[in-house]
């Protein structure tokens, strides 16, 4: 499931970057305005803003639900760091060794 998983992540990533790059700045709207020839385009005069737009929010939307889904999996996976199961059992003192004793002893 996880490699699955992600795999659609690699593949949403792309799409993401492939759409974001595919879009206009918004300073390219201008020559279209003023009869440059622009605004015929395939997604009709009002241009492609629209349908890039809202593909690239849910684009967006599942590129960040992967992302959740992907972390909340790495961490169920892990143990705790700490494991504090033990500390009902007393400590041990060590005894020091030769070198650990104050000179003159």
């Amino acid at each position: 499931m996880y490699e699955v998983l992600l795999v659609l992540y690699l593949l949403v990533a792309i799409a993401l970057i492939a759409l974001i790059m595919v879009q206009k700045g918004k300073g390219a709207e201008m020559g279209a305005s003023f009869g440059s020839g622009a605004s015929n385009t395939v997604f009709g005069a009002s241009g492609s803003g629209n349908f890039l737009t809202r593909m690239t929010a849910v684009i967006a939307v599942t590129f960040f639900l992967l992302s959740l889904m992907l972390g909340n999996m790495v961490a169920s996976d892990r143990a705790p760091a700490d494991d504090f199961s033990d500390l009902t059992q007393p400590a041990t003192e060590q005894q020091p060794r030769n070198n650990d004793l104050p000179p003159g002893n």
